[in-house]
């Protein structure tokens, strides 16, 4: 099973980006395929429908979509501003949504994926509100998300010169993100194997 995790941020020493790491070691070590993206590598420009039909597709969401259709499962750590998941993230979902060819159906790149949410923020809501508009995007695009999610407050006292959380058993919740949506992409396998 391979699982995708990207965060909505583009700050290098970003908390969501910390806090995602720790799902994604959460992943490997029960078995997953994790393919770690970072989304300011892949140049995209705001959305503009106008532009699509000029230039098409930007090539960077084309190679974005592929990774995507690649993989079984997404591990989403998102910043929330105002309220709302990170506009970086929802950009690139934007794009993705996009059909590419005739042929292609809506959404299909989304279709019949799994994801696990998180975010962290240095206020002591953690970013809850924005996880429950992400949750809201996600289900519009037709991805199942798991219903563990992390919040985590009061960031920017809570990783270690390693990046592991001080509070253990917030290091497990957030591993656990990781493992557990390795385990339903496990079952789903099974079921339609």
């Amino acid at each position: 099973m391979k699982i995708l995790a990207l965060a909505g941020s583009t700050r290098q020493e970003s908390f969501n980006r910390l806090l995602l790491k720790v799902s994604v070691e959460g992943a490997r070590q029960a078995g997953a395929e994790v393919t770690l993206v970072d989304l300011t590598e892949y140049e995209m420009p705001l959305f503009d429908q106008d532009l699509e039909y000029r230039e098409g597709v930007p090539d960077a969401a084309v190679e974005l979509k592929q990774l995507l259709i690649n993989h079984q499962g997404l591990l989403i750590a998102s910043p929330e501003y105002n309220g709302f998941p990170a506009p970086l993230l929802k950009n690139a979902f934007d794009w993705l949504s996009r059909q590419q060819n005739g042929h292609e159906p809506p959404l299909f790149a989304f279709k019949g994926k799994v994801a696990s949410i998180m975010s962290a923020s240095p206020g002591t809501g953690g970013g809850a509100r924005g996880l429950t508009m992400l949750r809201i995007l996600l289900q519009n695009l037709g991805v199942m998300t798991m219903p563990e999610q992390v919040a985590l407050g009061q960031a920017a006292q809570a990783f270690r010169e390693d990046g592991r959380l001080h509070n253990d058993e917030m290091q497990l919740a957030v591993g656990a993100l990781g493992s557990d949506l390795f385990d339903m992409l496990s079952k789903q396998a099974t079921l339609f194997d």
